[in-house]
């Protein structure tokens, strides 16, 4: 519990660090190109286009999942997918690429994968406010449904940290487990519920795509954003979800406290 309670304390502690240093990457990643942090915006517009066209006119032949057009549908789990997949690979690849420069001065190690998930989350931001504009379009109104959209978010960013912690170090100590996390989340785009309905699938076999926790909160986001289901419904699954992100975040913060004054010997 000690090292629980000293690894967030020193995300509490730093964050002013966390946002400035995210800030940077992000006009450091984007200054020396012409249209600059409109990627951000343009490069997940031009793969949703692609996925659209691919799953929801080639495949789908235009047909709506339910009563709700395919491109709205998929435009609810794409757009977490696409804060979630990057912010897992480089949070996980952030304290090895970093440490080289962190290893002589007094750094809080711990707050490298959390400055890769700020650094994201401008892009996130952006991509939600642009859904809302989507979903007004479309006349979607999620009514009082809306007001549980919080707790997924909370979800999602304390599961992306606890997971980043643990994975960024071991990728920092096994470099094979970075290669192995990039094709493990290339998979799991076609195993989460982003591209395509698992509703047909038979009970026994969606039960267990469901231990997957990026599906517990794809699912949390459509059920928010088309009214139809509140969180508290289904208590099971979320005591699984809360209980797999404690035992991550136990494991992680060990792990990295033990090992992280000697990170640099591993480079």
């Amino acid at each position: 519990m000690n090292s629980m309670k000293t690894v967030l304390l020193e995300q509490v502690y730093y964050i002013n660090l966390i946002f400035r240093l995210a800030v940077y990457e992000i006009k450091g990643m984007y200054q020396i190109h012409y249209l600059g942090v409109l990627w951000q915006i343009l490069n997940p517009t031009i793969q949703v286009t692609i996925y659209w066209f691919v799953f929801g006119l080639g495949i789908r032949g235009g047909q709506p999942v339910g009563e709700i057009p395919f491109f709205i549908w998929l435009l609810v789990g794409l757009i977490p997918w696409f804060f979630i997949s990057p912010s897992i690979i480089q949070g996980s690849n952030s304290i090895y690429s970093k440490v080289s420069l962190v290893s002589k001065m007094k750094f809080p190690i711990s707050v490298l994968p959390t400055i890769r998930i700020f650094s994201n989350s401008f892009q996130f931001v952006f991509m939600l406010l642009f859904l809302m504009i989507i979903l007004m379009v479309y006349g979607v109104n999620p009514g009082w449904y809306i007001i549980q959209l919080p707790y997924y978010l909370v979800c999602l960013y304390i599961f992306l940290f606890c997971f980043t912690l643990l994975s960024s170090t071991i990728a920092t100590l096994i470099r094979d487990y970075q290669m192995l996390l990039q094709s493990l989340m290339r998979m799991l785009l076609y195993l989460t519920p982003i591209l395509w309905d698992t509703s047909r699938l038979p009970q026994v076999f969606e039960n267990i795509l469901k231990l997957n926790p990026f599906f517990y909160i794809i699912e949390g986001f459509r059920n928010t954003i088309f009214a139809k289901e509140w969180f508290f419904q289904d208590p099971v699954y979320a005591i699984y979800f809360w209980l797999l992100t404690f035992v991550i975040l136990y494991f992680g913060s060990r792990v990295h406290l033990k090992f992280r004054d000697s990170f640099v010997d591993y480079l």
